[in-house]
């Protein structure tokens, strides 16, 4: 990556789902669809410092699908692709 996350941040690839079609089969257009919240984690900072100065390890790594808040991160273009830059407390779970 062109770009190193900084103490509890990640960078993550935003995984967009496929086209959606009703049961009528209508396609659903995307500015009606709601945000996704589901991505791949492609960088990791070396994560927080607490009060005593100790780096706290991260929960996730590079490569990790996650679940995330619905509106968390920062948008970000790079080489033409869109990602976002979050805190780790705004993932929700990682997908096994």
């Amino acid at each position: 990556m062109k770009i190193q996350p900084l103490a509890d941040k990640l960078v993550v690839k935003v995984i967009e789902p496929a086209e959606e079609k009703t049961k009528s089969g209508l396609y659903v257009p995307d500015t009606a669809k709601e945000k996704p919240q589901e991505g791949e984690v492609m960088a990791v900072g070396p994560g927080a410092i607490n009060d005593k100065g100790e780096r706290l390890p991260m929960n996730v790594a590079v490569g990790d699908k996650i679940i995330f808040s619905k509106y968390a991160g920062t948008e970000i273009k790079l080489d033409g692709e869109d990602f976002l830059i979050m805190a780790e407390r705004d993932v929700l779970g990682i997908l096994k």
